[in-house]
C-alpha cells in the first residue's frame, strides 16, 4: 500500500517524512488541523515493526489531538510525531537535534512534547535545534511531568461518571480496573487509594504491578484477566485500540473511563458498548489533562491554573453524557459533535498570538 493510500480519505492538512541516515532517524510528523491554532502533540519514539504501522499509528493519533484540543476549549489544533526505533538504544544527540529541525522547518504549525519513549529530557535536547517544543523540565521554565495532571483529569472524568450513575460523585468504596500502569496509570491508582478505592492492575511489566501491590495496595492479575474484572469502572491507560470486538464480551464493569489514547478499535466499537450497557467516557475527553498542562505554558505556566483548567474535565465529561442521552446517540458520537462543532465555529476567527511564554524564555511563534 502505497503512503497516499493510506492518508486515504484523512484529512490531515501535512504529512512530514524525515531521515538520517547517520543517526538512524527515521520519523513521520503529522498535523492533522490548524484550524484552532498550532498543532500541538507529543513525539512517540517506538519499535514499530513495519513503516506502514508508524503512519497508521501517526495519523490516528494527531487526529485524535485535533479532537482533544477542541473538546478541551483550547486554542490549539492536532499534531503526532513518531520516531521509529528502540528508545533504550537508538536515543543520541545528533538524531534529537536533526529531529528538532525537522520540525523547526514546519514554521511552527506542529509543536512537539514528550510521549511513550520520550522524556523531559529528551525536549530539551530537541530544543537546541527549534523553538517549537513544550513539556519542558519547570529548570527549564516549562510545565514539568504532565502525567500528573492527566492522572488528575481522569480521575475527575470517574467522578463525573460516578455522579451521572450512581448519584455521586465520590469514588470511596468503587473497585476499578486499571490496565496499565506507567506514569499515568501509576499515578492515578495512587489518588484513587487516597480516595477510598479498591483497585486492580494488570501490565506488560510485572516490576510496576508489584510496586503498585506492595505501595498502593492494590490488587494485580494478569493481562488478559484484566477485561473480566468483576469492577464499577475499567481504565484503560496502555496502548490504544484495547476496546474491540475481541475483549468488549470479556468485559464485567459498569463503566470505561481511561487515559490510553485512541482506545477503540474502531468507531463502531462504542455501539458494542452501549449494546452491552457500558458507559464509555471519550478518551480524548477524559485525558485531555497532560495537554491542558503543557498549554498553559503558552501565558506562562501557574500550577494552580493548571490545575483548575484540568479539573474542568468533570464538566466536560458530563457535558458529553448529557448530549449523548439527550440526542440518542453513543457518547463518542457526542464528543466528536461537540469538538467539531468548536471548530466549525470558532475555527475562522484569528487567534491571539501569545504576547509571552514561560517556554525557557523562546516564544512559540
Amino acid at each position: 500500500m502505497g503512503v497516499f493510500d493510506a492518508i486515504g480519505s484523512e484529512t490531515h492538512e501535512e504529512v512530514l517524512f524525515g531521515v538520517d541516515h547517520r543517526s538512524g532517524l527515521r520519523t513521520i510528523i503529522a498535523i492533522h488541523n490548524t484550524a484552532l491554532g498550532p498543532a500541538l502533540g507529543g513525539t512517540r519514539f517506538f519499535p514499530y515493526p513495519s513503516e506502514e504501522e508508524a503512519l497508521e499509528d501517526v495519523l490516528r493519533l494527531a487526529k485524535g489531538m485535533t479532537y482533544k484540543s477542541a473538546a478541551a476549549g483550547l486554542d490549539l489544533g492536532g499534531g503526532k510525531a513518531v520516531i521509529i526505533g528502540d528508545p533504550a538504544t537508538d536515543k543520541s544527540e545528533r538524531l534529537f537535534r536533526v529531529y528538532g529541525s525537522a520540525i523547526d522547518s514546519l514554521g511552527g504549525r506542529y509543536i512537539t512534547a514528550e510521549d511513550v519513549g520520550t522524556t523531559m529530557e529528551d525536549m530539551v535536547m530537541i530544543r537546541r535545534a527549534t523553538d517549537y517544543v513544550s513539556g519542558l523540565p519547570l529548570a527549564h521554565g516549562g510545565s514539568g511531568d504532565p502525567s500528573p495532571a492527566t492522572a488528575r483529569g481522569v480521575q475527575r472524568a470517574m467522578e463525573a461518571v460516578a455522579e451521572r450513575m450512581w448519584g455521586s460523585s465520590g469514588l470511596s468504596g468503587r473497585r476499578i480496573a486499571v490496565q496499565g500502569v506507567g506514569k499515568v496509570g501509576m499515578g492515578l491508582v495512587e489518588r484513587l487509594r487516597e480516595a477510598g478505592v479498591e483497585t486492580i492492575v494488570a501490565d506488560v511489566n510485572p516490576a510496576a504491578v508489584d510496586h503498585a501491590v506492595t505501595v498502593f495496595g492494590a490488587k494485580g492479575v494478569e493481562l488478559d484477566e484484566i477485561y473480566g474484572v468483576d469492577s464499577d469502572i475499567f481504565s484503560p491507560c496502555a496502548l490504544g485500540a484495547t476496546i474491540n470486538e475481541r475483549t468488549i464480551p470479556l468485559l464485567q464493569t459498569a463503566a470505561i473511563v481511561g487515559s490510553a489514547n485512541n482506545q477503540l478499535g474502531i468507531d463502531e466499537d462504542a455501539d458494542r458498548l452501549d449494546e452491552r450497557g457500558i458507559l464509555y467516557a471519550p478518551d480524548f475527553v477524559v485525558n485531555a489533562g497532560g495537554v491542558i498542562n503543557i498549554a498553559t505554558e503558552r501565558d506562562g505556566y501557574s500550577v494552580e491554573r493548571a490545575a483548575e483548567m484540568v479539573d474542568r474535565i468533570f464538566d466536560n465529561v458530563g457535558t458529553v453524557l448529557d448530549l449523548a442521552a439527550a440526542e440518542g446517540i453513543n457518547t463518542n458520537q457526542a464528543a466528536q459533535r461537540i469538538a467539531e462543532e468548536r471548530i466549525e465555529a470558532v475555527g475562522t476567527l484569528a487567534m491571539k498570538r501569545p504576547s509571552r511564554s514561560n517556554n525557557g524564555g523562546r516564544p512559540w511563534r
